[in-house]
């Protein structure tokens, strides 16, 4: 299981540490792997996107209406979080459901 946020997000740092503590890929550091952004993309669609993000907030509408893969590539941090990785299952937020899936 890998888990993809960040450091300083509170939501990550619950998720982890119920997790038991997995590896947390940055996403601010190391960004995001292509395959596994296209993966996402295909999974969760527009939800991947945080559209209540801070970073979001200060785009232009131009920056906004760029294609979702080019934004999350250009701006990591406007990725819905966490995204986790547990083997061939992706998984999306730290939601009551998500919880449920990956605590089994």
């Amino acid at each position: 299981m890998k888990v993809y946020g960040l450091k300083a997000c509170d939501t990550c740092r619950k998720a982890l540490k119920e997790l038991g503590n997995p590896p947390l890929v940055d996403i601010r550091a190391d960004g995001l792997p292509e395959a596994l952004l296209q993966r996402a993309a295909e999974t969760f669609g527009n939800d991947l996107l945080n559209r209540r993000s801070t970073t979001w907030r200060g785009l232009d509408e131009a920056t906004r209406a760029r294609p979702m893969l080019d934004l999350l590539r250009d701006y990591p941090l406007l990725m819905k979080r966490p995204l986790i990785e547990d083997a061939d299952n992706l998984y999306l937020g730290w939601t009551p459901e998500v919880r449920r899936a990956v605590l089994r």
